[in-house]
C-alpha cells in the first residue's frame, strides 16, 4: 500500500529531517510511528500526498509519488492534521466535508451520500448543518477524519490524533479509528493509545528509522524507549 524508499530531506534552513528512510506499509495495516519531538514523523508523513518533495522514492497504492501522478495519489491518501482547525475551513460541516468529493467533480446527488457516510463513520450524523467551528475539540477531530474519508482513501495518514482531547473524547476516538478498517499509519507520543489499536509499532529519531517490530515487543524494550525520548505505557 505504501513504500517509501531511502528518503532524505533537508528545510531550508539546513536541518536534515530525513536520512535515507525506508518503509512499508501493507494493505490492511495499522502502524503506528513513534519518536520524540523533531524525530522526522510529520516530515515524513508530509511527503505521502506530496506536500514535501525529498530526495528518494515514494509510491502509493503502486503509484510513484511524482507531478503527474498527484491527484491521484492525494485522492488515495486520506491526511488528517494534529490541529483540525488546519482542515476546517467552511461555515458548517457538511461544507467542509463536501469539499474534497465536489472538487473531485463528483454529481450533487453522490457528494451528499458521500457527506452522509463519512459522518456516519465517525459517529457524526446529524451535525452536517452544524457550525464547524462551534465544535468541541472531539467533534472537530471526527469532522476532520470524515473530510478525508468522504474522499474514499485507501491509506489513513493521522498526525497526533489524540492531542488535545479529554478523557472521553480520547476513548470515542479509540474506539473509532480500532473499529475502521482502512490502512492506516499514524504519528502520535500516546503509547497507550498505541498498545490499544497498532499491532506494529515503527520507531524514528533523528530522521532515520531506528526500530520497526511488534507493538508488544517495541514497548516491553525499555532500554529502546528510554534511548529515544520515549516512555512505556506503564510509567506515569
Amino acid at each position: 500500500m505504501l513504500a517509501v524508499q531511502n528518503l532524505s530531506f533537508h528545510y531550508p534552513d539546513g536541518h536534515t529531517a530525513l536520512q535515507e528512510t525506508t518503509l512499508k506499509v501493507f494493505p490492511g495495516e495499522k502502524v503506528a510511528l513513534v519518536g520524540p519531538n523533531g524525530a522526522g514523523k510529520s516530515t515524513l508523513m508530509l511527503h505521502l500526498n506530496g506536500i514535501l518533495q525529498g530526495d528518494g522514492e515514494v509510491c502509493v497504492a503502486g503509484l510513484p509519488l511524482v507531478k503527474e501522478n498527484l491527484p491521484l495519489v492525494r485522492a488515495r491518501v486520506g491526511m488528517v492534521f494534529q490541529n483540525p482547525d488546519d482542515q476546517l475551513f467552511s461555515p458548517t460541516v457538511f461544507e467542509d466535508v463536501a469539499f474534497g468529493p465536489l472538487h473531485m467533480g463528483l454529481p450533487e446527488d453522490e457528494v451528499r451520500q458521500r457527506v452522509a457516510d463519512a459522518l456516519e463513520q465517525v459517529g457524526m450524523r446529524g451535525y452536517a448543518d452544524r457550525l464547524s467551528h462551534h465544535l468541541s475539540a472531539g467533534e472537530k477531530k471526527r469532522i476532520s477524519i470524515a473530510t478525508v474519508l468522504s474522499m474514499q482513501p485507501e491509506i489513513l495518514v493521522l498526525d497526533e490524533p489524540s492531542a488535545g482531547l479529554d478523557p472521553r473524547a480520547r476513548r470515542a476516538l479509540i474506539r473509532l479509528l480500532e473499529r475502521m478498517e482502512l490502512t492506516m499509519l499514524t504519528a502520535t507520543h500516546d503509547l497507550r493509545m498505541v498498545a490499544e489499536i497498532f499491532p506494529r509499532t515503527v520507531v524514528m529519531d533523528g530522521g532515520r528509522i531506528v526500530a520497526d517490530d511488534d507493538t508488544a515487543a517495541i514497548l516491553a524494550d525499555e532500554t529502546l524507549l528510554e534511548a529515544h525520548g520515549l516512555e512505556g505505557v506503564g510509567k506515569a
